[in-house]
């Protein structure tokens, strides 16, 4: 046998290996090239996701600010109405006593 009938077996032997692992790299770059488009559609959706939630946080902080001042205003109209009150009360009070006064 010469050198040459030694590579050409050798090459007619390692064939079916060479044509698996062309096989095998084909499967990965198309495995690889799924892997990544599944991977930007969930970092797309985690993106809406996210863009989502900020939008709603924004919203719950506008509301936020717009009942505390829902409330300053109307403790501020509270104390306007509880002093009115207690004057109110204190001239019924004084009304009354001139009243008995005036009985007497």
């Amino acid at each position: 046998m010469g050198e040459s009938e030694k590579r050409s077996d050798l090459e007619e032997n390692l064939k079916p290996f060479y044509q698996r692992a062309s096989e095998a790299e084909e499967r990965l770059s198309r495995l690889e090239a799924a892997l990544a488009t599944k991977k930007d559609s969930e970092n797309e959706d985690h993106l809406k996701l996210i863009s989502e939630l900020q939008s709603r946080l924004e919203e719950a902080g506008a509301e936020l600010v717009a009942e505390r001042e829902k409330a300053h205003k109307l403790a501020v109209e509270n104390a306007k109405l509880e002093y009115r009150i207690i004057h109110l009360a204190r001239a019924a009070k004084e009304a009354d006593l001139k009243l008995e006064q005036m009985e007497k």
